[in-house]
């Protein structure tokens, strides 16, 4: 298995899927995991989450690239691809396997279209192998995860009871977003995940994940998500997430989404100029007095 980084410099990431334009929501999750870490003189790490390729619009990492480029964002390393990691997360897969800590599942989309929860269905397959088409699940007995976001404050679930057994391998052969998240930041040596609160109620999964696998948990900051006049959240395939260009405008409005201290384009001369004042002035704290959901 790759090494992992044992290392006390505060450590984040910006981790966009290609599968679209840069809009609001994507700008404002790449904007507070860099100054929540660039405020501590820490390092900020890119990486392109492309494990769910049939979903990849080509040439969006190419563009995304160049937005944060043009947009004064400085990564540290070069940048990561999931797909250049299948090998490792096949290593920590078999792992799982061998703690018995999974069990192939071959029920369908529509057979589970009617429960949030993962009823259990074929957890007597645990042990067993199979030739059939098949997802491979984890096992969730008494999981109860507690952690403190830094925004929205304690955090419990009972994973098995809300969320039941949950993919870590998909049927058509990928590996779930779960599963290759949390073998992607103990590799890079991430401490702090900074991204959208959508992804709020999936980090018991990735902490329990972290549990039985021997992982480090990072410190966690789930920051509040941009909607469209319609109310629905912006994302890359939403026909209002409007692409942005990489300018001062984009980024004193994603600034202002996040932070009570309200700023213009005019207050700044450069990007440049802008990122300088931003270091000095945020706080990744303030974002909980913000009046959100």
């Amino acid at each position: 298995m790759s090494r992992i980084p044992d290392s006390a410099i505060p450590t984040g990431r910006f981790a966009p899927s290609p599968t679209g334009p840069v809009h609001q929501g994507t700008l404002a999750a790449a904007l507070a995991s860099y100054l929540d870490v660039q405020v501590d003189d820490g390092q900020w790490l890119l990486r392109i989450d492309d494990i769910d390729q049939p979903r990849e619009v080509p040439g969006a990492a190419d563009q995304l690239l160049s937005f944060l480029e043009k947009s004064g964002f400085e990564w540290h390393g070069p940048v990561v691809r999931q797909t250049a990691c299948i090998d490792t997360y096949h290593e920590y897969l078999e792992q799982l396997k061998r703690q018995q800590l999974t069990f192939a599942c071959t029920c369908s989309r529509k057979q589970l279209n009617s429960s949030d929860r993962y009823p259990g269905t074929c957890r007597s397959n645990a042990g067993r192998h199979l030739k059939a088409p098949h997802a491979i699940r984890m096992l969730t007995d008494d999981a109860r995860i507690r952690f403190v976001d830094r925004v929205y404050g304690l955090q419990t679930q009972d994973v098995q009871l809300q969320v039941g057994d949950f993919v870590v391998f998909r049927k058509d052969g990928l590996f779930a977003y779960q599963f290759a998240v949390v073998i992607d930041d103990a590799i890079a040596g991430i401490n702090r995940v900074t991204r959208g609160k959508d992804l709020l109620d999936s980090t018991p999964r990735q902490i329990l994940l972290q549990q039985k696998l021997n992982l480090a948990t990072p410190l966690y900051a789930h920051i509040p998500l941009i909607y469209d006049q319609q109310g629905q959240k912006l994302s890359k395939s939403s026909p209002n997430a409007t692409a942005l260009k990489p300018d001062l405008a984009a980024l004193t409005k994603v600034w202002n989404h996040l932070q009570p201290i309200n700023v213009s384009t005019a207050d700044f001369d450069t990007i440049d100029g802008f990122w300088k004042w931003a270091r000095q002035h945020w706080q990744t704290q303030l974002i909980r007095d913000m009046h959100y959901d």
